[in-house]
């Protein structure tokens, strides 16, 4: 059965996406740390991330570089914070969270709550400087 994530890629649930190639998919998370908090998913369908083939493996990693920088130019902040943890989802996929400090990827945290308009303004902002 498709996770959440791989029935978000395949557009049977609504996201806000940043990006997406024929492999790979970036959408924002729906209960972020920061805003422009985004998930970069590999479209295989693998659970744990270092049971991807080496070639999706490498290939995510440059696809959420390329989103990274996107991010950091349409969000203000002074790094973009990567974070693979996997436990909440059984399909691979990278947070990447705008930072002011490294307390900003403490996942225990409570969440910001953005109205569908922000997101779409982040999205957007996002989208637009992926190179």
């Amino acid at each position: 059965m498709a996770t959440i994530f791989s029935k978000i890629a395949a557009g049977e649930i609504p996201s806000w996406k940043v990006a997406e190639d024929e492999n790979y998919y970036a959408f924002l998370d729906i209960n972020p740390l920061a805003e422009g908090h985004t998930l970069v998913i590999p479209k295989k369908e693998v659970d744990y991330i270092f049971d991807l083939d080496d070639d999706t493996y490498l290939g995510l990693t440059a696809f959420a570089k390329k989103v990274a920088v996107a991010l950091k130019k349409a969000i203000p902040c002074k790094r973009i914070g990567v974070a693979v943890l996997g436990m909440e989802v059984p399909h691979t996929h990278i947070h990447l969270v705008p930072l002011q400090s490294e307390r900003d990827l403490d996942f225990t945290k409570e969440k910001k709550q953005l109205s569908p308009e922000r997101f779409k303004e982040i999205a957007e902002a996002i989208a637009a400087n992926i190179e």
